[in-house]
């Protein structure tokens, strides 16, 4: 008979019943969206949809922690919301996030999870920093699973910081007439070279776009949309996630044996 990890509700055990454990993806990304729309038609401001969204965070993260998945990284703020998000909302965002890491910390560390964050963060307000640094030394330590928490985050920035950093090391290094640069290299240079490669990619309120997330780890990601708003997204639908992740034959550009007509 097959073990139901802990802590699982009546639903999720059910449906984890249903699942292939040895099958479960290494890395699930996840688009927040949706809080604003929320909120709207609940005749709320937006903020409260971002209040609530911090519920979804929280029961995620503990179902995806309860499973054992190695590693899930969500797109909590872009380097669009940073340039274009009115000032107010910006600013209660970057409060949120301070709360957060603090009221959560418990919850991380009863779970076993380490905390990791990408994007360019030096741009944060400087007390949203010390935070992040602060929260992820005091998680250091845990050994089950990494949550990465992309903040100011463009995927276009990112590639764009690799190559910098692929060149100014080169230059350092004995300058540029030599350098060759491959996936492996560039892989190596991006925010997510701790990371297990992507599997599973999530978007919630049914937008059928990448938004400048993790365009070049998402490669052969399997994508996953669902109408459902950020804030109502619980880890029994992240287990309807994968239980469809469950479903897709991954062929990475390569032939189907039962259908070689197919080749994506």
């Amino acid at each position: 008979m097959r073990t139901i990890p802990a802590g699982l509700d009546r639903k999720e055990a059910e449906l984890y019943s249903q699942l292939d454990p040895g099958q479960l993806p290494k890395h699930i990304a996840i688009i927040m969206d949706g809080n604003g729309r929320w909120a709207k038609r609940r005749h709320l401001p937006r903020i409260a949809g971002h209040r609530k969204g911090v519920e979804s965070v929280r029961d995620v993260i503990q179902t995806a922690s309860r499973i054992g998945l190695p590693a899930i990284t969500l797109y909590a703020f872009s380097a669009e919301n940073f340039l274009r998000r009115p000032p107010t909302e910006i600013s209660f965002l970057m409060k949120l996030l301070h709360r957060y890491l603090k009221d959560d910390l418990q919850l991380m560390q009863d779970n076993n999870v380490r905390l990791s964050f990408i994007g360019r963060s030096h741009l944060l307000p400087q007390i949203v920093q010390e935070r992040m640094a602060w929260a992820k030394e005091q998680t250091a330590r845990n050994t089950g699973m990494v949550m990465t928490l992309a903040l100011n985050y463009g995927s276009r920035g990112e590639i764009v910081d690799a190559f910098k950093a692929i060149v100014n090391a080169a230059a350092n290094n004995g300058g540029l007439e030599h350098l060759k640069i491959d996936e492996e290299m560039i892989n190596s240079h991006l925010y997510t070279n701790n990371l297990p490669e992507l599997d599973l990619l999530i978007r919630t309120s049914g937008e059928m776009r990448l938004s400048n997330f993790l365009l070049w780890q998402a490669a052969y990601a399997e994508i996953f949309v669902t109408k459902t708003l950020w804030p109502d997204f619980r880890g029994l639908h992240l287990l309807e996630a994968i239980q469809e992740f469950q479903k897709r034959e991954r062929r990475y550009g390569g032939l189907n044996e039962t259908n070689p007509v197919s080749s994506h």
